[in-house]
């Protein structure tokens, strides 16, 4: 320990502070009855001098010596407890005056703050944690009752106190840190200024301590912060919490008020998927409709939260693809519907391939995200009910047609992946109107893969033809057979799931243990 007859003169002077009303010590609360004695250090800060010889013998030092959560070094210093005694001397009192001795707290239970003299220290408030710790502030009364009506009323209620010192006790506090922050706002003049050293989050909970103890100049000055600031989704989610927790009545919480939320939250989603969804089947640079398709696909995913919000996501994206679908069947009837392909309308197929190519992508794209909600049903139903695309498909050149097949082959996919779980009706009426087509389509699905993985179409397509009924199964493996003895290296490569079919065909056909079909 150093000699404190002989102090260090080789430190720092600081520029002299303006002076706070307020000191704080974490420590074990001291009794209500407890006064400290005469010969503490407050006394010596009152200008009173020090009785020479008070420490002249053993005998004296034992009457004199304070107790030991009083020993107290220097202003806002918390000693720790020792034997020797240790006599303060004038020049000591001196040197203590000019300068700090901030130190940074060993232990989590005791904190040093600012020193500052006491003689303004009339409120001794006592902040018990839910945690079991304590914070003690010394603060002034007049400062604490103007900016807080509630500290106003406990300080009017026990003005009477013989000690002369107001005696408050808080219990339950959240947090220890955030509501001494807050009451060293009131001693701020400019706490917005403050608030931008400290951060959105701890100013999120300034305001909430503010609010709960009616500092209304603080939660005007967080609001201010608040509003003017960005947040990230973590603050905004805090935030959002704050204000269903308060109600604030001040003209700042307007402008965040309407940066959470809108007024009409349903209608305004609405609109907003519906106009995500027409620019990017309006985009006519291919560079920027694959940026923007993968920016909304990740807003409308089902790991968004977009998702909890907005229930009818399922309605306007099915409603885009019968869009889609509609304008693609009046373009190739326009184009195509009058006579053959390779006729005179030969002239259109160029034109006319990019914008098929242009919707089957579009409807691709829409397709993934019923997909990745698990929401395509519906979709099977109507793909499978286009008839008159069916009818077209007919007159169509291969190269054109080809991209029809796409969405059907993004269907079978799915199915055998999980990803679609669709009824017995659905998938034999998706077999019935797409399944020769994909077969005499398959060669040009080879040539134009567009991120089509064939070995995975092929294994696919037998799986989910083997959940068929077998009288089903039977004739479309039939089908196949007759296609495959015809263009065998432009066919779908069904071997396996044939042989399967095959096998089970003949056990089936010879197993009399089954119970007949009513």
């Amino acid at each position: 320990m150093p000699d404190l007859k002989h102090p260090n003169t080789r430190h720092r002077h600081r520029p002299a502070q303006r002076r706070r009303h307020w000191c704080c010590t974490f420590s074990p609360p001291l009794s209500p009855d407890y006064f400290p004695p005469s010969r503490s250090i407050s006394s010596i800060s009152r200008g009173k001098k020090p009785v020479e010889g008070s420490f002249s013998s053993p005998h004296s030092q034992q009457q004199l010596r304070p107790p030991l959560a009083r020993r107290i070094l220097s202003p806002g210093r918390v000693s720790p407890i020792s034997d020797h005694p240790v006599a303060v001397t004038q020049e000591m009192h001196q040197n203590l005056t000019r300068t700090k001795s901030p130190i940074a707290p060993s232990d989590p239970q005791i904190s040093a703050l600012k020193p500052t003299t006491l003689r303004n220290f009339d409120v001794r408030l006592n902040a018990r944690g839910k945690n079991g710790e304590s914070l003690v502030l010394e603060l002034g009364s007049k400062v604490l009752a103007a900016n807080s009506p509630i500290f106003g009323e406990l300080i009017a209620s026990k003005a009477n106190n013989i000690s002369g010192v107001c005696r408050i006790e808080v219990a339950d506090v959240e947090n220890l840190n955030v509501f001494r922050e807050t009451i060293e706002l009131m001693f701020e003049e400019d706490i917005q200024k403050k608030l931008q050293k400290l951060g959105v989050f701890r100013s999120i909970n300034i305001l909430e301590v503010s609010a709960g103890i009616k500092f209304s100049r603080g939660v005007t000055a967080c609001l201010r912060y608040l509003d003017a600031v960005p947040w990230t989704e973590e603050e905004e989610e805090k935030l959002r919490e704050s204000f269903s927790k308060f109600t604030f009545e001040d003209d700042e919480s307007a402008g965040i008020l309407d940066r959470l939320a809108s007024h009409n939250v349903v209608d305004s989603q609405h609109t907003l998927t519906k106009n995500l969804i027409c620019s990017v089947i309006s985009s006519s640079d291919i560079h920027a409709r694959n940026e923007i398709k993968s920016l909304v696909k990740g807003l409308l995913g089902k790991s968004s939260v977009y998702e909890k919000n907005y229930p009818d996501l399922k309605n306007d994206i099915i409603e885009a693809c019968k869009s889609s679908v509609a304008s693609l069947t009046d373009h190739l009837i326009e184009v195509y519907g009058g006579g053959d392909a390779s006729g005179s309308k030969k002239g259109k197929d160029r034109p006319s391939q990019g914008y098929i190519s242009k919707r089957i992508e579009d409807i691709i794209w829409l397709l993934d995200i019923l997909l990745d909600h698990q929401m395509a049903e519906e979709f099977v139903d109507m793909w499978s009910s286009q008839q008159e695309l069916l009818k077209i498909h007919e007159s169509l050149s291969p190269m054109v047609r080809y991209e029809l097949s796409r969405v059907s082959a993004s269907l079978f996919i799915a199915i055998d992946d999980r990803r679609l779980h669709c009824h017995l009706e659905s998938r034999l009426r998706l077999f019935q109107t797409w399944f020769e087509p994909m077969l005499y389509d398959f060669s040009w699905l080879q040539r134009c893969k567009k991120g089509l993985d064939i070995e995975t179409l092929e294994e696919s397509i037998g799986q989910v033809l083997l959940t068929l009924p077998l009288n089903e199964q039977n004739a479309l493996f039939m089908e196949w057979f007759h296609c495959l003895s015809k263009i065998s290296s432009d066919c779908p490569n069904l071997s396996k799931a044939f042989q399967i079919w095959w096998r089970r065909s003949l056990l089936r056909g010879s197993d009399s243990t089954l119970p007949p079909r009513s």
